[in-house]
């Protein structure tokens, strides 16, 4: 019992210092904002985690879209890296085949390549998106419903294949 007491006291002792506020604390798990309806179809919701970030010199957004919804074609004057966190995504550069992007993938996008990305017609994907804070995005094109689901249709045959 002794013991018992000792340890619990040691242990609330801990969690008062691992609180402080003096530290600066986000968690990426937080979903963040809905996003305004400017430049995608369907729902979405974006953590900046960080963002504007002089010192680092890159900013770490985390977006979550819901099944069937789709960002329009754009492209960074930076790279920008895609980390699927969870969920499927659909994946595409300008002159290049689309692909499906699942759990656990990581894709870099060079800088002024015209490229989207979205969920899948049937899952949410979360992922985070890391790209330097220069220029904000260049919307290029609307990405219509028509040709997401052309994708969808064309990406779930090359799915079941595989």
């Amino acid at each position: 019992m002794k013991y018992s007491i000792f340890a619990l006291s040691i242990l609330t002792s801990l969690s008062v210092f691992s609180q402080n506020s003096e530290y600066k604390l986000s968690s990426y798990l937080t979903e963040g904002t809905k996003a305004p309806n400017t430049h995608y179809l369907g729902e979405a919701w974006l953590n900046a985690i960080i963002h504007d970030d002089t010192e680092l010199g890159y900013n770490i957004t985390k977006a979550t879209f819901k099944a069937n919804s789709t960002l329009d074609w754009h492209k960074h004057s930076s790279a920008q890296v895609l980390i699927i966190v969870d969920g499927e995504a659909y994946y595409q550069e300008s002159g290049k085949e689309p692909l499906i992007l699942k759990e656990g993938d990581v894709i870099k996008c060079e800088k002024n390549i015209e490229h989207w990305h979205s969920s899948t017609k049937f899952s949410d994907v979360t992922y985070l998106a890391l790209y330097s804070g220069e220029q904000p995005t260049t919307w290029t094109e609307v990405l219509s419903q028509e040709y997401y689901d052309e994708v969808a249709e064309k990406l779930k045959i090359t799915h079941k294949d595989n």
